[in-house]
């Protein structure tokens, strides 16, 4: 077993920053030392967005924005240990998920997609990197996605209590723990994308802070059942998604047959759009005792009481309570897969992602020492 510090990197689809955690890792605990999160420069982050909704763009202007995110991500590596006082000699891999720009997992020739130069990041911090920790899995017949169930099931599965682990990203994903079972996953659909897009467009801000603005709008309830009657939210699991389907252009769609919405309407719209698919997939799973819940969402006043309101019975919290940070949880994991890699052992889970076999997952960039 590789055990010893690790450092995870998760730059996911909301684009708010990038999420670095420091952990000490071995076969028995994943114990949390250290965080800090990275401005992402709004630049570069319209730049991300442009490819996710299908902006075309040159084989130049891919590989310099490759080579940008892979020297941000090292950055935010750099910043950390400095922080923490620690050198390379101190961190035995740097887990780094790398900024999904496009996620396909059906058709005849599935394929995602991750970029931020892995390469770049060994130069920079002359530590051994693990990324690319999709791929392995597609090319097994899974989705790739989402992988954090496994992590979910490793650190917050309860022998004797039916649990759900949500987190609440750009996208919603929802880990099933329950006992006696092989814990499941997938998929739910928009968590904080929808409302992240919108709000942008009409306050220039890049997320409704305490779903403050949500709050005063009213739910429109035709455009909400029509949002709901989308065909994605009724394909069966194994299934996951992504700003190439989730985006503006899905909203202006939706909007098409009601003119005249106040903005601030169609946010508290969307904000019930994210809790009740939420809602309804713990429902249809047979529920649970406790939801503890993840990411940016679960900071969303809104959201968790929208929540609570749907799933009555079920104690809502964050994964905080529990005693992982919200915030760190997916960074948190990819620095846990980096060490499952490195030891050699399966990083997915088949009852998940649908792929045909467990596997060790993920590419290892090695670092030269000698330096």
């Amino acid at each position: 077993m590789k055990s010893g510090r690790y450092i995870g990197v998760m730059s996911g689809t909301s684009l708010d920053g990038v999420d670095v955690v420091l952990a000490a890792i071995d076969e028995r605990m994943v114990a949390q030392q250290a965080s800090y999160c990275h401005p992402f420069p709004p630049a570069l982050r319209e730049d991300v967005l442009a490819i996710c909704q299908g902006q075309s763009l040159t084989l130049s202007q891919m590989g310099q924005l490759d080579c940008r995110l892979g020297r941000l991500f090292a950055e935010a590596v750099q910043i950390l240990l400095h922080q923490q006082g620690l050198g390379k000699e101190d961190i035995t891999a740097i887990g780094c998920h790398g900024q999904t720009v496009w996620h396909e997992p059906q058709g005849e020739a599935p394929n995602t997609l991750q970029i931020g130069d892995n390469n770049q990041i060994v130069a920079l911090t002359g530590i051994t990197v693990v990324g690319d920790f999709r791929r392995r899995d597609m090319a097994l017949g899974g989705q790739g996605a989402p992988l954090v169930p496994a992590f979910h099931q490793a650190v917050l599965m309860h022998p004797g209590e039916r649990r759900m682990v949500l987190n609440i990203g750009g996208i919603a994903n929802l880990s099933l723990l329950i006992p006696g079972k092989v814990a499941g996953g997938y998929d739910t659909g928009p968590g904080n994308m929808l409302m992240d897009a919108w709000i942008w467009r009409h306050q220039g801000v890049g997320y409704d802070k305490d779903g403050a603005w949500g709050s005063g709008g009213t739910v429109v309830w035709p455009l909400l059942q029509q949002m709901q009657a989308d065909p994605w939210f009724a394909l069966p699991a194994p299934k996951s998604t992504g700003r190439e389907y989730f985006n503006l252009a899905w909203i202006a769609r939706q909007l098409a047959h009601f003119p005249g919405l106040a903005p601030q309407d169609v946010q508290a719209t969307l904000a019930e759009l994210t809790a009740s698919t939420i809602a309804e997939q713990v429902s249809l799973n047979g529920g649970c005792e406790r939801l503890l819940v993840c990411g940016g969402g679960s900071r969303n006043p809104l959201l968790m009481t929208r929540l609570a309101a749907h799933l009555s019975g079920t104690q809502v919290m964050t994964t905080d309570e529990a005693g992982i940070s919200g915030d760190d949880m997916e960074a948190l994991a990819f620095a846990w897969l980096a060490w499952r890699t490195l030891s050699g052992l399966p990083g997915n889970l088949p009852s998940v992602t649908g792929a045909r076999e467990a596997s060790v997952i993920g590419a290892i960039f090695p670092a030269n020492r000698s330096r």
